[in-house]
């Protein structure tokens, strides 16, 4: 059975930092694509970065700030936030899936999914 289990979501102030944890039981992270999307209130999930073959990928509203990196020892994905906006605020999920290049970014690509962990930004 395949679980993956968001962390490290809560409350913070515009230009404070948070690091989110995914850990994943039931497949391998470094066999599988890894995402993180994010969904506001009223909009659709929508990508924000991915960790595939030893390559990452961004939206471009979060490259710079924004890091995701692997554990293959605890088989766990992160997601590093940094000088966080008001408009980063979101339920952020953890998704792993057999995407390929092109579907990185493809919320349909993606199989398996975490529960969300809430990220909220004041400004």
């Amino acid at each position: 059975q395949v679980q993956l289990v968001e962390s490290g979501g809560g409350l913070v102030q515009a230009g404070s930092s948070l690091r989110l944890s995914c850990t994943v039981s039931g497949l391998t992270v470094n066999q599988y694509g890894m995402a993180w999307f994010r969904q506001a209130p009223g909009e659709d999930r929508k990508f924000v970065a991915a960790y595939k073959g030893g390559s990452t990928y961004y939206v471009d509203s979060v490259r710079g700030r924004f890091t995701i990196s692997r554990d293959l020892a605890k088989n766990t994905v992160y997601l590093q936030m940094n000088a966080l906006k008001s408009e980063d605020t979101a339920v952020y999920y953890c998704a792993a899936g057999r995407v390929i290049t092109s579907t990185v970014r493809t919320k349909s690509a993606y199989g398996y999914w975490g529960q969300g962990t809430q990220v909220t930004v004041s400004s």
